[in-house]
């Protein structure tokens, strides 16, 4: 055989294998089609193809992030705010993915801006601010149930942030201000009856046992001659003040009923 000959029977070899011979990674996974038509899901590793009859579209198997641009929304109580999210799904069918949608990653982003405007749009502001958790798992539920017949699995759905106007969120910061000042007075009132009601308390021991006022009244005088001051108190016993406290009663009453001084000294 010439030379020629061989030479171009390598180059056609080369060729088909060329054109025959694809490698896909172990996440992906290739659709082929045969004259147009799907014969199945191949991979992943070495696939032989025929050249100019099958056609490989590659499908990737990763979990897939997409971000959802932000969505005006107006709530149910009136209040237009910004929301914005994160999906993550996966192909769990190549075969869905690719003859039953044209485009499954615009489609499923697409589906997921509508969802969260409706969903976001059926709730009030607090319930959006307070149960991310629950809207979060009403949109995946929605989205999965959307994408199923593509052959897509919505796994995690996330609102990442909601912007409020000026004006709401100054009310907002004034409605939060003024329940920290009503739990600071009723905190303020609840220790004032505390301390009212230990007082009350101790008020009715002192009266059970007098001489606990005389120790506590040297109690506070030993408090107060701890601190660093240039003050000296002497405790006087209150009984050394009662024969001067008598005469004054005494005086008193002779004097209202109209006994001379002289008479009253004597």
């Amino acid at each position: 055989m010439p030379i020629y000959g061989i030479t171009a029977i390598v180059i056609l070899v080369v060729l088909f294998l060329a054109n025959a011979i694809r490698i896909l990674n172990e996440y992906e996974r290739g659709v082929i089609f045969r004259l147009g038509r799907v014969i199945r899901a191949k991979g992943p590793g070495l696939i032989i193809l025929i050249p100019y009859i099958d056609r490989l579209q590659r499908v990737s198997l990763r979990l897939i992030a997409t971000d959802v641009p932000p969505q005006d929304v107006i709530t149910r109580d009136n209040v237009s705010v910004k929301v914005s999210a994160v999906i993550y799904f996966r192909v769990i069918d190549p075969v869905k993915a690719i003859i039953s949608v044209e485009n499954f990653l615009y489609a499923t982003s697409q589906l997921a801006q509508t969802t969260l405007r409706s969903v976001c749009g059926q709730g009030e502001l607090d319930d959006l601010l307070a149960e991310r958790d629950k809207i979060n798992a009403h949109i995946q539920e929605i989205l999965d149930s959307h994408t199923e017949p593509w052959g897509i699995k919505v796994t995690v759905v996330e609102v990442k942030q909601i912007d409020l106007p000026i004006e709401m969120q100054r009310a907002m910061a004034k409605q939060a201000e003024a329940e920290r000042e009503r739990r600071a007075k009723v905190i303020g009132a609840e220790g004032e009856f505390q301390a009212a009601s230990r007082l009350a308390e101790a008020a009715e021991i002192m009266q059970r046992q007098p001489i606990a006022i005389q120790l506590r009244y040297l109690q506070t005088l030993r408090e107060i001659a701890s601190e660093n001051n240039s003050t000296t108190i002497f405790p006087i016993p209150i009984d050394l003040f009662k024969p001067f406290i008598s005469m004054a009663e005494l005086y008193e009453s002779s004097k209202a009923k109209g006994q001379p001084k002289e008479q009253i000294d004597g």
